[in-house]
């Protein structure tokens, strides 16, 4: 054997599975299902990890926004599949509310597409929902640093163009359907991820929609008959949650009435003072 072929011979290895305790033999050939179109299927994969972010999904209907004057009061909702499949008209009939969720996103592609999606609509005011997927672990294994850093950056860019934050907080999540919940998203880290999100909120002056408080019931869970799937709000969840993003929404926007006014007065004050 040539020296020079072992590292490859060592790399391609290292490839291979884990040689099992009892041997590699088995009494029956019984492979898992193949899919008829692996080929095909393969390709879709492929394509799809050419936008891993997902920044082409709402592309073409920010270009139409950047077309037409900003409503006034417009607010982006960012986040996952919770936001995604929430009707924002049916529950906020009248308001200049724009949906960006994407489901099964994580904190680190919200960020990618925080400038497409987020600033360069120009809008008031942000509401945040992300999280849950992180500790499921969609896109890999986050330290909870890791993923207070995410927020830390999306908030961070919203403060330097003037928009205003609401950061909400995880549902819980449930066992009561026959989709168990908390083994991928344990509550302790739920709860864990929240008590930094309220704490964050305080030090960067940013208003907290506490959808968690409207949702859980005494043994922590999601209320029973508020989801379908212990995850995901059906109506009866989204109508819970909707007073508490309102309420929120007009925190943040009257905060910035107010800051506008301070600014104008400060700036009339300078005015008088060098005349």
């Amino acid at each position: 054997m040539r020296l020079h072929r072992l590292p490859w011979l060592i790399l391609f290895a290292g490839l291979l599975p884990p040689a099992a305790g009892q041997g590699q033999l088995v009494p029956e050939f019984n492979p898992p299902k193949a899919n008829c179109c692996l080929q095909f299927g393969a390709q879709s994969l492929a394509d799809q990890l050419q936008d891993w972010n997902q920044i082409g999904r709402y592309y073409d209907d920010n270009l139409r926004f950047q077309g037409h004057p900003v409503e006034k009061g417009r607010v982006v909702f960012l986040g996952d599949s919770i936001t995604d499949g929430w009707k924002l008209p049916q529950y906020f009939p009248g308001k200049p509310f724009v949906n960006r969720g994407i489901s099964g996103q994580t904190t680190p592609q919200m960020l990618v597409r925080f400038y497409p999606d987020v600033i360069n609509l120009h809008p008031a005011a942000v509401i945040i929902l992300a999280g849950t997927n992180d500790i499921a672990r969609n896109t890999g294994p986050q330290t909870l640093d890791m993923i207070k850093d995410n927020f830390r950056a999306m908030c961070e860019l919203a403060q330097e163009h003037g928009v205003k934050i609401v950061l909400c907080l995880l549902l819980p999540v449930s066992d009561y359907t026959q989709h168990k919940q908390t083994e991928h998203r344990p509550p302790p880290d739920i709860l864990n991820l929240n008590d930094w999100l309220r704490r964050y909120a305080a030090e960067i002056e940013a208003e907290v929609g506490d959808y968690y408080s409207v949702l859980v019931d005494s043994n922590g869970m999601l209320k029973e008959g508020y989801s379908d799937d212990g995850l995901h709000p059906n109506e009866r969840g989204y109508t819970l949650m909707a007073p508490v993003a309102e309420a929120a929404i007009e925190r943040a926007l009257r905060g910035k009435k107010q800051e506008a006014r301070s600014k104008k007065q400060a700036e009339d004050l300078t005015a008088k003072g060098t005349r």
